[in-house]
């Protein structure tokens, strides 16, 4: 049995936030459960090329927009699911952060981080 508390693991700054990963790879789940952190006000260009992701809203508000500029509105109770590897763009409501708890299969190692510097759609 795994039990462990957020407060006992160590965010790690993904690009436009925090993640408190609690379960990763090496917990041999088979998937990764995450407690993600957006800032207020950030726009995050996401593209999972290697897993499929859904993401619970519970708290804040924001935006997932997908490749063909459909947006949809995120707040408590919403989910999300990347089921095709989709490009999108994650932007939280400038007044307060968005909080997520991610499911990613297959699960991350736990210490990936994106890029925004580049001109395309941030990936691991």
């Amino acid at each position: 049995m795994i039990v462990r508390a957020k407060a006992g693991v160590t965010g790690v700054d993904w690009g436009n936030g925090l993640s408190y990963r609690l379960l990763v790879e090496k917990d041999n789940m088979g998937f990764t459960v995450a407690h993600t952190v957006v800032k207020a006000g950030s726009k995050s260009p996401l593209h999972y090329r290697n897993h499929l992701e859904a993401c619970y809203c519970i708290s804040g508000r924001g935006q997932v927009i997908d490749a063909d500029g459909t947006a949809h509105d995120i707040e408590p109770g919403v989910i999300y699911a990347l089921d095709r590897h989709d490009q999108h763009f994650l932007i939280a409501h400038p007044e307060a952060d968005l909080e997520l708890i991610s499911v990613f299969n297959p699960p991350l190692r736990g210490d990936e981080r994106h890029n925004f510097d580049a001109d395309e759609f941030s990936h691991y």
